[in-house]
């Protein structure tokens, strides 16, 4: 009898893993560059498109994850939509060519990130910086190298990092009294012209790395409980919760350090700490910034690994990437190769270039083409024995499409490098299709 993945992640565990998957060292890290690019108080607005493109987003994701809740994500919803026997081939063999670069990429970039920010303890040299990234990924890879109920379990003691940073953070800008300041001067100095779009552009695409994840849950679809309901809140719950902490991080941060000065420091959110609290408390919390971002990295991998497990177990990749452990039923084939990627990754790139490079190959094979896809499944199935029906159709569709090819444009060098990367693909994919024939 041959292996399935079984349903063990709660609702809890469910959010829990999205939310460490969204949270990261994205926030931490991009905070002064995305007031750098801004070069004003507006800063805040480029936080408000990560929401609000997040959230209408979601809804298409719930859509489709409550309507096909198996393992892939992505992988499923593509070949369904666009047709099994048609350009659905095409499009999901697309997803898991693109999977195989921009999946270690994130994981490369969670790992950077965490070995840049430890550099506010001790200076670090690059090859320290290097041989820290590469250390962490190996570690991720043995923490998932177990049963799926275990680590459910872990992502809420994960989770519970995230809880208590951003609650200290919040805390400490309410006890300053001047929370609101930011709020306040928002609109100061901005002018509704190109230049302002297209730094707004440029910064969101620093806010939106740090929303993504709200979907990890549909990866997971084959080992959730009562999916048709639990993927829906699960992700509405992660990005409302997000938006919530990611807004007060920032006013509490700029109600203390003017932003002109805050946009000079990429350790902003330590000295931040700092200065209410001392030096030893910025220590602690840069501890606990360093064990979010590495719960990131955790929850990130988990979810991509199920990607070529549910290609190769549909036929359409390498067989090998379906095999289970035989002991603790995961994918672990496919796990430990987007690791050993990753690790390379993580050697070879900065942080800069891989968030542009991570959003530019998502877009357009995943995010639009999901949001044209549940228009084809709407047309071809109706809407009438939808598990969860997206509010206010077909209107976070075209909400979605239009600023995730505002977004896709605003990656400037890294969305022709994506275009070449597709090109690739699409040529491998006849080829193989020739070749088979």
């Amino acid at each position: 009898m041959s292996q399935s993945l079984s349903r063990k992640i709660t609702l809890l565990q469910a959010t829990a893993i999205n939310m460490i998957d969204m949270v990261g060292i994205g926030p931490f890290v991009v905070l002064y560059l995305v007031i750098q690019i801004s070069k004003g108080p507006g800063f805040l607005y480029a936080w408000f498109v990560g929401a609000f493109l997040s959230f209408a987003d979601a809804l298409i994701w719930s859509e489709l994850g409550a309507a096909y809740p198996l393992a892939g994500g992505s992988y499923n919803f593509l070949k369904v939509a666009y047709g099994e026997h048609k350009w659905g081939k095409l499009f999901s063999f697309l997803y898991v060519w693109q999977t195989l670069i921009q999946a270690p990429l994130v994981m490369a970039s969670a790992a950077i990130g965490f070995s840049e920010y430890l550099s506010f303890f001790v200076p670090l040299s690059s090859f320290e910086e290097k041989a820290i990234s590469g250390a962490v990924i190996v570690f991720v890879i043995i923490l998932l190298y177990r049963k799926i109920e275990q680590i459910g379990k872990l992502s809420i003691v994960l989770w519970i990092g995230i809880i208590v940073i951003f609650t200290w953070i919040i805390a400490g800008g309410i006890a300053h009294g001047k929370i609101l300041e930011p709020l306040k001067h928002i609109n100061d100095n901005i002018a509704l012209n190109q230049l302002f779009f297209v730094a707004l552009g440029q910064a969101s695409v620093k806010t939106i790395y740090s929303f993504l994840g709200y979907y990890n849950v549909c990866h997971l679809g084959g080992e959730i409980i009562n999916p048709q309901k639990n993927i829906p809140r699960s992700m509405l719950i992660s990005v409302f919760g997000i938006t919530i902490l990611y807004l007060l991080m920032n006013m509490s941060v700029t109600s203390v350090i003017p932003w002109q000065d805050a946009m000079k420091n990429k350790f902003v959110v330590s000295e931040f700490i700092r200065n209410i609290s001392g030096g030893k408390a910025a220590g602690i919390a840069t501890g606990v910034i360093l064990f979010v971002a590495f719960a990131s990295l955790f929850s990130s991998t988990l979810g991509y690994s199920r990607v070529p497990y549910a290609a190769a177990k549909d036929g359409a990749f390498f067989p090998e990437f379906a095999k289970l452990h035989p002991t603790k039923n995961f994918p672990y084939v496919s796990l430990l190769f987007l690791g050993a990627i990753a690790f390379l990754f993580s050697l070879l790139f900065k942080m800069k270039y891989a968030i542009d490079g991570i959003l530019a190959m998502r877009i357009l094979l995943q995010f639009v083409a999901q949001a044209i896809g549940v228009v084809l499944l709407r047309k071809k199935y109706g809407s009438k024995d939808l598990p969860f029906k997206m509010w206010l159709y077909p209107l976070p569709v075209i909400v979605s499409i239009s600023m995730w090819i505002w977004i896709f444009l605003s990656t400037g060098f890294a969305s022709i490098f994506a275009l070449v990367f597709i090109s690739v693909g699409v040529i491998i994919f006849y080829f193989a299709k020739r070749f088979r024939n």
